[in-house]
Order: structure tokens, then sequence, then C-alpha cells
């Protein structure tokens, strides 16, 4: 029983480190907070995505797992606790319940963006390339963003820019609530480099594979 005066202490040690924004990134592309004002989930397809997410956190919890019941049934896995403390910080930094159109700003050390940025990418991040059929041995590559919410679309662009003074350019498809910030080859490569360049950083290994065969293409490393 907790006693009078005594803090309760939290399943998550709230402190800034690469590892605890990643987390923070992949909280703002797909997690959750309940309504109850204690819990977080944290939903993904992919097993390893759970597991890094719960590495980053340095929590020990198990991993649900759900189908969505429509259509093709496909199997969700699931992180789910209660944390009171670290659910007031993550409302405290931006990450707030019903989050899907009302993201905007969060609050992360400067030094430790691209650490949230690579979150971020691996949650509702995504790269594709191809041959330009209009030039020959002409090959393009895009790395994206997405999101429900145009002021968080438009607060990433702008951090972007502050730390690589590159724009890019925001999308949306005519029958998605989604928009899409994307950058184009050079730029893209900034972004990629910034986000893998410390050592020992958590990924998701099918996405950082899939940038370097990308890039092997044109001669480039990450």
């Amino acid at each position: 029983m907790e006693k009078k005066g005594q803090k309760s202490k939290g399943k998550v040690k709230i402190k800034w480190s690469p590892n605890f924004a990643y987390a923070l990134g992949l909280l703002a592309s797909d997690g959750n907070l309940s309504l109850d004002g204690r819990h977080i989930c944290f939903t993904t397809k992919e097993l390893d995505q759970a597991q890094n997410f719960m590495f980053a956190l340095n929590i020990k919890n198990k991993i649900g797992l759900k189908a969505n019941g429509i259509g093709k049934v496909k199997k969700y896995f699931i992180v789910q606790f209660s944390d009171v403390l670290f659910y007031n910080f993550l409302i405290s930094v931006g990450i707030t319940p019903a989050k899907s159109k009302t993201l905007g700003k969060i609050k992360i050390p400067n030094i430790l963006f691209f650490d949230f940025l690579r979150g971020l990418f691996d949650g509702d991040g995504y790269t594709y390339s191809y041959f330009d059929p209009r030039w020959k041995s002409s090959f393009m590559w895009y790395v994206g963003f997405c999101s429900a919410s145009s002021k968080f679309i438009e607060w990433l662009r702008r951090e972007i820019s502050k730390y690589l003074h590159i724009n890019g350019h925001v999308t949306s498809g005519k029958q998605s609530f989604y928009l899409q910030l994307k950058y184009a080859k050079k730029d893209s490569l900034k972004i990629i480099r910034s986000m893998y360049r410390k050592r020992n950083s958590i990924f998701l290994d099918r996405k950082k594979l899939k940038i370097i065969k990308m890039l092997s293409i044109v001669g480039e490393k990450i």
C-alpha cells in the first residue's frame, strides 16, 4: 500500500535518451492513450516493432495479439500497460488521446530529434523507388511520413527544415484522410543519414534493409 506522502512509481522511467525519444516516435505514429487517464497502447503488424518498443522503454510486458475482423483477417501485436505518470508526461509533450487529427508540435530535445524521427519513420514512414522511364538510367527514390493531422505534418516539415535546410512537399490522395510529407533523392539521403547516424540505435530491420538495397543501386550508403 502506498504510504502518505510517498510518490507512486511508474512502469516507465521518464528520462530523455535516444531510446526514449525513439519510443515516443513510435507512440506518435502507432500509439494510443486511453480516455481513462492511465493506459498506453501500442499496436503494430510486426512483432519486431512491438519488441523494439518495449526495449526502448526498458519495460517487460506481455505482447497481445488480435485480429481486426474486417474483411481479410489481419493480426496485430499489442503492447498495453497502465502508467499514470508516463501517461501524463506524454500529454505534456504533445501526445494526447484521440491524436490522429489533433496531433501537433511534440516537445523533443533538439539533440534527440532524429531518434524521435526514426521511431516515427518506423511507425508511419515509408520509402519507395523506381526507374523513371522518361530518362535513361534515371533512378528516383523517396522518403515520406504520413499523418492525418495537418498541424503535425507542418510542424514536422518545419523541424526537418530547421536541422537539414530542406523543404520537402506535402501531398494528399483524393480518397485518403492522410497527408504525406515527402523528400526526394539528395534531400531524402540527408534524412536517412541523420536518422541512422548513431551506432547501436534501435530501428526496424525491415525498413533499414530496404533503404540499404535502394541506395546500393546508385552507389550510396547510409
